[in-house]
């Protein structure tokens, strides 16, 4: 019977174990390394990402590795809540898990190529960056090879939200005002800078609705 205790002990730190990847609503949202809580146990890449998205003012929690199956994973991600801009943070909305370099690229379009020329074209700061979406385990349409997305490194931006409430979308704004348009084809521009391969309404008729960003060593832009 004394031996008991020396049994349940492990039994018990195997059921805690089974918590381990955390919900929705456990991860603490982090501005750097320092903040967050098991950083040092990641790998040492994965550290680095997370102090310089830290480094923008975004909100992001870490997220553990997984795999899917069917070749679809979703490694050194984040959720990503916020993202500063040279006064305000402002929000981006519906976004899954997402590889941490693609976070840090996505931070500095936002700041440095949305924000700005939202000031500079628009008049008005942005306050929210609308997506639909980032992780999806699919297929690059019509063909056999997956998507980036299903290494959650892609992101589909459809709408960006002005601090004075203007709403403005891919879908419409592509073809609207010209400042709308202006707009749009500057922020488009920029993104074709920092990423490996954008895609948005000129490119089929797939992409009429949102800019597809994708991390990688490419140079393909349309």
């Amino acid at each position: 019977m004394r031996s008991r205790p020396a049994i349940l002990v492990p039994i018990l730190l195997l059921v805690a174990g089974c918590g381990a990847v955390p919900d929705s609503s456990a991860p603490k949202r982090v501005r750097s390394e320092a903040a967050a809580p098991g950083l040092s146990q990641a790998r040492p890449e994965a550290r680095q990402c997370h102090a310089e998205l830290g480094k923008t003012g975004s909100r992001f929690a870490p997220l553990p590795d997984r795999y899917f199956g069917a070749g679809c994973s979703a490694l050194n991600s984040v959720q990503l809540d916020g993202i500063g801009g040279d006064e305000k943070s402002f929000t981006i909305t519906n976004l899954g898990p997402l590889a941490c370099p693609a976070a840090n690229t996505l931070a500095g379009w936002a700041r440095y190529g949305v924000d700005r020329a939202a000031r500079q074209i628009l008049g008005s700061p942005l306050a929210r960056i609308e997506t639909y979406g980032s992780y999806s385990c699919r297929n690059v349409a019509g063909t056999g090879r997956l998507s980036a997305h299903a290494r959650a490194e892609a992101i589909d931006v459809s709408a960006f939200v002005l601090a004075d409430g203007r709403r403005v979308s891919v879908k419409e704004g592509w073809s609207a005002s010209p400042d709308e348009r202006e707009f749009l084809r500057a922020v488009h521009a920029s993104a074709c800078k920092r990423f490996g391969t954008v895609l948005g309404p000129d490119y089929n008729a797939a992409h009429r609705d949102h800019l597809h960003l994708e991390q990688g060593g490419g140079s393909y832009c349309r």
